[in-house]
């Protein structure tokens, strides 16, 4: 059965008949203490770049394609925001900010949270009424010009997903510990689980083992940067020096496998088994099943995995985390899906596929 799913996701990275979902991919599942699939397919590197006029990739010589390992590092792109939300639950246990508490009485320079009395539940679960991103690349002070957006909605009305809550959620943190987000990552969540290969701002040492993402450039692109390969893909995460709430760590999925086993522990230390529980509980959001910082029960990348009690998070570059709290059962699918181009995304059929193949084992 493993077998079948790996040909499935080698036949994903293959550019005929149509473009291919992504270059390459690795996948791990486990079950409990118990990893049952842990395979690499396809290439971490294969193009130079893409030729829009042809609408493919330009491929490098094939000596130098660089194939996926399973130790292969990945642009985690908004799969950082599960951990933005941990170091934000982190920060609560501690006594230092309130799942209640206004977002500018920790940063009063929040001015236009300030106005609307946003709170770090409606960051948490998108529900503060802020449009989905803005081009904070385009400023001199992205912080001033975060800080002066005012919502759509008002805050708790409407669920809408944006970049700019766990940004805004970053800078409550920072604010209120006096430490950068880089370092509440380390020092509460991946130093604390052994997590060597996660981290912001990969060193060049890192560069062969990191897969490739996007020929970068306009008008597909927003920046005109080339081929991105070993620094962070989202266009305001590299703005900010490849710190940000919403983007730019890098991880593999080993120790993506290590984070699910210990939320499924009951936080395994880095959280309290109440912190878990509210983390992944129904908070209430209008019209969406949503916990703090994860998604619930969304078939569309979860599979025959989607339930109450199923909690994940995607993120744009092709990746995706599944944690299934019932069955004990998680998946990890990493994929490098923006390369050579972002264009080339189709769906989420290989996610779905995972995380079905998961819940059907064993059946």
């Amino acid at each position: 059965m493993t077998e079948e799913l790996v040909c499935q996701l080698r036949a994903a990275t293959e550019p005929a008949p149509a473009h291919p979902w992504c270059a390459g991919a690795v996948l791990l599942a486990g079950c409990g203490p118990d990893v049952v699939a842990h395979e690499a397919v396809g290439w971490a590197l294969r193009y130079a770049g893409y030729d829009a006029r042809a609408d493919r990739g330009v491929e490098l010589p094939r000596e130098r394609w660089i194939p996926m390992r399973r130790d292969t590092v990945f642009d985690l792109a908004s799969l950082t925001k599960p951990f933005t939300a941990i170091a934000a639950l982190q920060a609560v246990e501690r006594g230092a900010i309130a799942l209640d508490g206004q977002v500018a009485g920790y940063a009063p320079e929040l001015t236009a949270a300030a106005d609307h009395r946003i709170t770090v539940r409606h960051l948490l679960t998108h529900t503060s009424g802020l449009r989905a991103e803005l081009p904070l690349y385009e400023y001199r002070d992205p912080v001033r010009r975060l800080a002066e957006e005012e919502p759509l909605t008002a805050p708790g009305s409407a669920y809408r997903y944006s970049d700019l809550n766990p940004l805004l959620l970053q800078h409550v943190l920072e604010r209120t510990t006096g430490r950068s987000l880089a370092q509440l990552v380390q020092d509460g969540i991946t130093g604390p689980l052994g997590m060597t290969a996660t981290r912001y701002c990969p060193p060049r040492s890192w560069r062969h083992r990191i897969a490739a993402t996007e020929d970068q450039r306009r008008p597909w692109g927003k920046l005109d940067r080339g081929l991105v390969h070993g620094c962070v893909h989202d266009e305001n995460a590299f703005a900010m020096a490849g710190i940000a709430g919403h983007a730019g760590l890098f991880s593999t999925a080993a120790d993506l496998g290590t984070l699910c086993r210990a939320l499924l522990d009951g936080g395994a230390g880095i959280l309290s088994p109440a912190s878990v529980r509210l983390m992944v509980a129904d908070a209430g959001v209008p019209g969406r099943p949503r916990g703090l910082g994860f998604e619930l029960d969304q078939p569309w990348y979860m599979g025959e995995l989607a339930g109450p009690r199923t909690a994940g998070h995607t993120g744009f570059t092709g990746t995706s985390m599944v944690i299934d709290f019932d069955s004990g059962r998680y998946a990890v699918l990493l994929a490098n899906a923006v390369h050579p181009v972002r264009t080339w995304r189709q769906g989420n059929a290989p996610r779905a596929a995972v995380a079905t193949w998961l819940a059907r084992r064993g059946r």
